[in-house]
């Protein structure tokens, strides 16, 4: 089981984003080669969790657990890999595109050539995924004492 967490301040509701999802290492750096290593990396997995913050407070809060599923990861295997040969990074990164019947976005890996060396997974349709939970609540803002 693999749980992602997403509270970044530019976080959309209806998509997500896994801006780590793993390590790429040293080595040859073809998108062909990157897309096989994320899915030798997909056996490791069962379940694909993201606990996210979409409201952060300080008064009210909002946070969901959605599940991922792997069989939309697993569709990776078909992407449509494009090279980004104008970008300054070294190694030079890359996208491989999901699309549906409709040639609309199910979501996208980015192969991250910058000093991480990562691949992100960006774009997910949330409505592909599995909302288990959502958590809404308020809390009063904390109080200042000054002890003297």
């Amino acid at each position: 089981m693999s749980l992602k967490t997403q509270a970044d301040a530019g976080i959309r509701a209806d998509s997500l984003h896994i801006s780590k999802f793993m390590e790429l290492g040293k080595g040859p750096w073809e998108l062909p080669l990157l897309r096989h290593m994320f899915l030798e990396h997909m056996s490791s997995y069962e379940r694909i969790l993201q606990f996210r913050c979409l409201m952060p407070g300080p008064v009210a809060y909002l946070y969901e657990l959605v599940e991922i599923p792997k069989n939309l990861l697993l569709e990776g295997a078909n992407a449509e890999l494009v090279a980004q040969a104008s970008s300054r990074q070294t190694p030079k990164p890359g996208y491989g595109y999901v699309y549906d019947a409709e040639r609309k976005l199910k979501f996208a890996l980015y192969f991250d050539g910058g000093t991480e060396r990562k691949l992100q997974i960006k774009a997910i349709r949330k409505e592909l995924c599995t909302i288990h939970a959502t958590w809404r609540f308020e809390s009063a803002p904390l109080e200042q004492s000054i002890s003297g």
